[in-house]
């Protein structure tokens, strides 16, 4: 997805308000999420959105979105965020980000979607990297018991056995 930022897209001090940029990265992960799905997707959960670099009025934001992985009715996307400065003919990184999306049937209830197959070593990092996220999405909000949460059990522990050897 590509957005030239205008002024009205600015703050008072020409930078990119957040809140535009959430809108249009909800935009580009729905694209994904519905083309992986073949139906309505909505959003369910923004796991997080890394601001690190402020985006400038007449800068051009590029913004590329991909299927992490498909659970039973969710899927967990992820994005990337750059800035290009036409004139300079530069690009930055700005933003990272980890939404989840829930397909809807005919009916508006969840629908199952197809699974991720994941060939690459870096598509197999992220497919294993997003179940831990959900994982961790669904125990911090009681959804998942700690016993049922072997990610963040084993996180917790790695955690404390380092604090212990400082």
């Amino acid at each position: 997805m590509t957005e030239i930022v205008l002024p009205n897209d600015a703050n008072g001090l020409g930078n990119m308000m957040g809140g535009r940029l959430m809108y249009l990265m909800d935009k580009c992960a729905a694209v994904s999420a519905q083309r992986h799905a073949n139906s309505v997707c909505v959003t369910a959960a923004v796991d997080s959105i890394e601001f690190l670099s402020p985006i400038y009025q007449n800068e051009v934001v590029l913004i590329e979105s991909w299927v992490n992985r498909a659970f039973r009715t969710s899927m967990e996307i992820e994005m990337v965020v750059m800035a290009e400065n036409p004139q300079a003919q530069t690009r930055r990184l700005c933003n990272r980000a980890f939404f989840t999306f829930v397909a809807l049937g005919p009916d508006g209830k969840p629908h199952p979607v197809p699974r991720i197959h994941p060939e690459t070593d870096e598509e197999h990092t992220r497919h294993e990297q997003a179940a831990k996220r959900r994982e961790a999405r669904l125990f911090f909000s009681g959804r998942l018991k700690l016993e049922d949460a072997r990610h963040v059990k084993d996180d917790l522990l790695a955690a404390i056995a380092s604090e212990r050897n400082e």
